[in-house]
């Protein structure tokens, strides 16, 4: 029995977890500063990630691995300070809660003090539930990550759609079970299958938040940059591009170099 749709002043995570009671799909954005977080927020995103993806769009790194906590810790804090409304979920980076529990307790602990993000995202299932388990118990929200998981680019070799085939499928099923029954308060399902991906969110309470997953989830996520178009070498299947600010920023940026050039700006209205 789903109760009534309401507007909600703050998200948290008992919020997206009423969401899908509602059957309201949840919208997720990235942000890695201040300025772009305040833009996305004003618009009435739900969710915010700050990804560890700023190692590709903003350090331009191949892959996320690079990227540090105190990097993801400066990057989270500038995105809190630009929000009023958004649920902040912030990435523990490769290398912070791997294979060691008390770790990632500290990393998380870190990241939810210094930049006073609200949840952490890991990547990951069974070889991880230790991790996620003592996180849980210092009171951190954790919001799991399944399919295509980049801070293990190198294992998989390919960034193609996931667990295609059977033992994969069923170890996903498996290990999306494992992550609500710990205590997880959703998960993020990257590029796998939309039927396999639906499967798992009917399966579960807590919401599942696709991207390259299909419509049969619970809600939506996307890199900011991709979707308004100031990134275009990136166009997998699941990107819609909603602007194509490469474009444009770059005709304007053109337009102000000829204008400085041509001795046109600034004009008379433009100075003291």
């Amino acid at each position: 029995m789903s109760v009534a749709k309401k507007q909600y002043k703050r998200v948290t995570v008992k919020s997206l977890v009423e969401m899908k009671a509602n059957k309201e799909k949840i919208s997720m954005l990235t942000a890695y500063d201040y300025t772009m977080a305040k833009i996305v927020d004003g618009a009435g995103i739900d969710v915010i990630l700050v990804g560890d993806s700023a190692s590709n769009v903003m350090a331009g790194h191949e892959t996320t691995l690079p990227i540090t906590l105190d990097q993801m810790i400066y990057h989270a804090s500038s995105v809190v300070r630009g929000i009023d409304r958004s649920l902040v979920i912030v990435d523990l980076p490769f290398g912070t809660y791997q294979g060691n529990s008390k770790n990632a307790l500290e990393s998380a602990i870190r990241i939810m003090k210094e930049s006073g993000g609200h949840a952490v995202k890991l990547e990951g299932g069974s070889e991880i539930s230790e991790s996620i388990s003592r996180i849980l118990t210092a009171g951190i929200p954790v919001m799991g990550h399944l399919g295509l998981t980049p801070q293990s680019i190198y294992k998989f070799g390919t960034y193609t759609v996931r667990a295609k085939e059977n033992t994969e499928a069923e170890k996903l099923k498996e290990d999306a079970k494992l992550l609500e029954k710990l205590g997880c308060f959703a998960l993020v399902l990257e590029k796998v299958p939309a039927k396999l991906a639906q499967e798992v969110a009917e399966s579960l309470s807590i919401p599942v938040i696709g991207i390259g997953a299909g419509g049969g989830v619970d809600g939506q996520v996307l890199v900011t940059h991709d979707m308004i178009g100031m990134t275009h070498e990136f166009s997998p299947r699941f990107l819609r591009r909603y602007l194509d600010l490469y474009s444009e920023m770059t005709k304007a940026f053109q337009e102000y170099i000829h204008d400085v050039k041509s001795k046109d700006f600034p004009n008379e209205k433009e100075q003291y």
